[in-house]
């Protein structure tokens, strides 16, 4: 499998939004990262779409296309019919004209391949004996029966898709030509590089707008519509069904959109609840309209649709029929599959979920999977791992945080934006001579300490540090630091008792000033000594007055 889709390594936070939209999970978590796994991946193109940090990206093939278009071969593009929903007020002759300064030699409407492709429906459903028939012009639903549902592989259409059959076409009329699809979809990047020789290269929308921008082309607002343009209405949900004749004896005709609905559908038919049925399906919603590099531009389903059906003719367009040999196409199982865990490992793991009994697997979907159990298999297979269970992080963090609460030698008390206190610890209760907490949960603080420095932490936003203040009703003094939390939603309270500290500094302050008091006794005496002496020391006694002044400050000072 190419890789279409590469991630800036840089821009994935670990949010999980990629593998909760991901229909088949085929992503894997390492690193914090997210890593599209490419054997299991159906490329639906969800997880570009969804991604809030934009760390998905589709391989680029500007720069390939270049290289087509200097070789000197006339490069033709296949220009999906969704291009009239992105490209609003635009028909396929201003489209030929914008694509022609880039230096295409011509260009085309996928339709035309979608006419060949659809005609061939008919004649499968009218002359070859088949049960059921799902349409193949989906590669993202060929992989998902290849992948996932290989047992129906003989119900998928052994037909070219019309980007193919198209491109195919292309080339018997010109055959040196090379040929470029343009569309909507992330796939078709894919089956052009598995089916290799009909389709040379892909471009998105978004890679062509880009490309135009840089050139300074502008496409002109010109939509001129041709009642010979049936198969426009393919990229709709329902379209390929407008464009049959729907006349096969005793089959049903239906359309399905969205991967999760194509896989509900395939499960009814391995369970052999459904027969003589015609089954188009898309695995975007809204089919090709909704592509994924269409929802990038924020379009609108129904708008798309209006400009979809409002371009498509009533008729056939007029393309000759090739052999049946030249649209067949073969379609192999794709085994994707990884190592199942027994029961006992997937006990195993939950417990590591802290999760000991089927009433604490939540299911809550927090982590991308539908299931507990679900989620303990892809550990399992190295997708996931214990950590991307959100109700375990929680109920961790909460055990952790009690856990350093309980144990704190620290008071702490937190507090709501009313001044109500949530939380005490056992160490604030001690302090503040309380029996329990129920005694003071959802008082206010004022019946328990001083609101004042509360109300200033929380007008101001600014938090008090290590403030000292004796506490009379309680013989103590303690320590406190007011700090907001919660974006201020909260107040936190962490106290310290030091009545100890506050003894000890009382005691060594009143053993200083005693100190002090025999210093100056000293002092004085001795100084009337030097007076008495003076004449006979000289300079002796300026210098013993300096060091008994030393003396006396040294001990004060402590």
């Amino acid at each position: 499998m190419p890789n279409c889709l590469t991630l800036k390594k840089s821009n994935c936070k670990n949010c999980y939004k990629c593998i909760r939209n991901c229909p088949v999970k085929s992503i894997r978590f390492s690193g914090n990262q997210a890593h599209i796994i490419g054997n299991e991946c159906i490329l639906c193109g969800r997880c570009f779409v969804v991604c809030p940090q934009n760390a998905k990206e589709i391989v680029d093939e500007t720069e390939k296309v270049k290289v087509l278009i200097q070789s000197g071969d006339p490069v033709v593009v296949s220009l999906a019919p969704s291009f009239v929903a992105n490209y609003e007020g635009v028909g396929i002759e201003a489209m030929r004209e914008a694509l022609k300064k880039l230096g295409f030699y011509d260009a085309e409407e996928t339709a035309l391949g979608a006419t060949l492709v659809k005609r061939e429906y008919d004649r499968i459903l009218s002359q070859e004996d088949r049960d059921v028939v799902i349409s193949s012009c989906c590669h993202s639903v060929n992989l998902l029966i290849q992948k996932y549902f290989p047992k129906l592989l003989p119900y998928l259409a052994d037909v070219l898709s019309p980007m193919q059959a198209h491109c195919e076409d292309i080339k018997r009329r010109l055959p040196n030509a090379k040929t470029v699809f343009i569309g909507p979809c992330v796939a078709k990047k894919d089956e052009a590089e598995y089916y290799e020789g009909i389709v040379d290269a892909v471009l998105t929308y978004e890679e062509l707008t880009s490309w135009m921008k840089k050139e300074g082309v502008e496409i002109k607002q010109d939509k001129r519509s041709d009642e010979n343009s049936l198969a426009r209405f393919f990229p709709t949900t329902g379209g390929i069904l407008k464009t049959m004749a729907q006349d096969a004896p005793g089959f049903s005709y239906l359309a399905l959109d969205g991967v999760e609905t194509c896989i509900a559908a395939l499960r009814e038919i391995e369970q052999g609840n459904i027969h003589h049925c015609f089954i188009e399906m898309s695995a975007c919603a809204g089919s090709c309209a909704g592509g994924p590099v269409m929802e990038k531009y924020g379009h609108s389903p129904l708008k798309d649709y209006l400009a979809i059906s409002g371009y498509a003719g009533d008729r056939d367009f007029n393309i000759e029929q090739p052999e049946i040999r030249q649209l067949r196409k073969h379609f192999e199982p794709i085994d994707q599959r990884a190592a199942m865990p027994s029961e006992d490992e997937i006990r195993n793991i939950l417990r590591e979920m802290g999760k000991f009994k089927p009433s604490q697997e939540l299911n809550c979907g927090s982590c991308g999977y539908n299931s507990c159990r679900e989620k303990a298999i892809a550990i399992y297979q190295g997708k996931a791992d214990v950590s991307m269970c959100l109700p375990y992080l929680m109920e961790k963090a909460e055990n952790v945080n009690d856990t350093i609460a309980r144990n704190s030698p620290n008071g702490i008390i937190m507090l709501n934006d009313q001044l109500e206190v949530q939380q005490i610890n056992p160490a604030a209760l001690k302090i503040l001579n309380l029996r329990s907490e129920n005694a003071v949960l959802g008082d206010q603080v004022v019946r328990i300490l001083d609101p004042a420095p509360f109300i200033k932490v929380q007008n101001t936003g600014r938090g008090i540090f290590h403030q000292r203040s004796y506490l009379a009703e309680y013989g103590c003094t303690i320590q406190q630091t007011i700090v907001p939390a919660e974006e201020g939603r909260m107040l936190l309270c962490i106290m310290r008792d030091v009545s100890e500290e506050e003894e000890s500094r009382r005691q060594r302050e009143e053993i200083s000033r005693q100190t002090v008091e025999v210093a100056d006794k000293v002092v004085d005496k001795q100084m009337r000594i030097v007076q008495e002496i003076a004449s006979l020391l000289g300079e002796t006694a300026a210098e013993t007055k300096i060091a008994l002044s030393k003396l006396k400050e040294s001990i004060t000072n402590e």
